[in-house]
């Protein structure tokens, strides 16, 4: 039988365990740690990073919840239809934005590249159609643009006019070349049926555009739909619901923001008394009634919620009355699929400026004939409905 260092046979000597720590290198008590105690701190790391990813999920989780419930994804279009309406020939790539002067000349934005969204002409650049309302059967035409102007990578978004005293129409326009954002100044030649390319604004303020209305020869309010420019930290922007659009006001000697905390800042139009900013945010459903004051600054008045996605707004020139078009289903809209595509809605709100708007749905389908619908502009009882990607609409109300 072996001894024990002591001297002592298989018994332990007095101290016991004790005397075996002596014996150790380092002769201190707490010198020997057991390979549990070691793993100890690594251990509650884990659980840590396990924790907080978890409560990363958890968010992400119940924000898709909600961004579901913001673009309506379980709802069913109910159909709605004027008295008679019809396909405009020549617009299949989108009319995502329609402006009508007080003559019945409209004019028309058409294949926008947008991302995410679907374009069934991605080669093509885009357009400004003219159509005039006073024909018994408008047709459109496409305007010609001056030369020095790229028309190769001409984005047409947003659009707005301003006539000056002099009777000179000009045509506002956000456009995305490359996929960046700038306002193109153009000057509308009627005999000519063309436009004359005068200016391109740029500013750091001026990034993500979707909508415009102007509102004096070099003043304009624009809306800004995202605040990151890269696709997937937009889709992020959305999923979180961070609430950093806003509306910004242009002039040559001051660029400011002017409205802020909108989810998705989309369409913007002006009353026809010109006091009141529109203002639609389309994921959380409403439009924001602004006062302008002297010095272009906004103050919120009320905000209109309408329980679908609200795009493009604009004024009925008879009456003072909003038309939105609106996309009842906003994750048909991200999520495209011909066989089941996106719906289109058309509301108009009456009263705007009283405690209870009166909001009537004026045309509502289900995809089978447009899809997508972005902008309705009435003309003395004609309807024009446009599209972000598809097919445009002529109705009689």
């Amino acid at each position: 039988m072996a001894l024990n260092p002591g001297g002592g046979r298989g018994g332990r000597q007095p101290g016991g365990a004790a005397g075996s720590l002596a014996a150790t290198p380092s002769g201190v008590l707490g010198a020997v740690s057991s390979p549990q105690s070691a793993r100890a701190p690594e251990t509650m790391g884990k659980l840590m990073v396990l924790t907080l990813l978890g409560a990363a999920l958890a968010l992400i989780g119940q924000r898709l919840v909600a961004l579901r419930q913001r673009t309506n994804a379980s709802r069913k279009v109910e159909p709605v239809e004027p008295r008679y309406c019809r396909l405009i020939e020549g617009l299949e790539n989108g009319s995502e934005d329609i402006d009508v002067l007080p003559s019945g000349l409209a004019f028309i934005s058409s294949g926008l590249k947008y991302p995410g969204m679907p374009n069934f002409a991605p080669d093509e650049p885009g357009h400004i159609f003219l159509i005039d309302l006073n024909e018994q059967n408008p047709r459109v035409q496409a305007l010609n643009i001056s030369d020095g102007f790229n028309k190769a990578s001409f984005n047409p978004h947003g659009i707005s006019t301003f006539t000056d005293e002099d009777h000179t129409v000009y045509l506002y326009v956000v456009n995305h070349p490359h996929m960046k954002s700038t306002v193109e100044k153009f000057k509308f030649e009627e005999k000519q049926r063309s436009l004359v390319h005068l200016k391109t604004i740029k500013h750091e303020l001026l990034k993500s555009l979707n909508d415009i209305v102007v509102l004096g020869p070099e003043q304009f309010y624009a809306t800004r739909d995202h605040y990151f420019t890269n696709f997937f930290l937009v889709l992020l922007e959305m999923i979180m619901d961070l609430r950093w659009t806003y509306v910004v006001f242009y002039s040559p000697g001051e660029v400011k923001v002017v409205a802020k905390g909108l989810s998705f800042a989309n369409g913007i139009t002006v009353s026809l008394d010109k006091k009141y900013i529109y203002a639609a945010d389309i994921t959380a459903q409403n439009i924001h009634v602004l006062k302008i004051h002297e010095n272009w600054d906004l103050t919120q008045v009320k905000v209109i919620h309408l329980g679908t996605l609200v795009d493009n707004l604009t004024v009925d020139p008879d009456t003072g009355d909003i038309w939105a078009g609106c996309h009842p289903n906003g994750m048909k809209l991200l999520i495209y699929n011909p066989e089941d595509p996106s719906g289109s809605e058309v509301l108009r709100i009456k009263n705007v400026l009283s405690e209870k708007p009166k909001i009537s749905t004026e045309y509502a389908n289900n995809g089978s004939v447009i899809q997508g619908s972005s902008v309705a502009s009435v003309y003395h009882g004609k309807l024009l409905i446009g599209t972000v990607f598809h097919k445009a609409l002529y109705c009689l109300l």
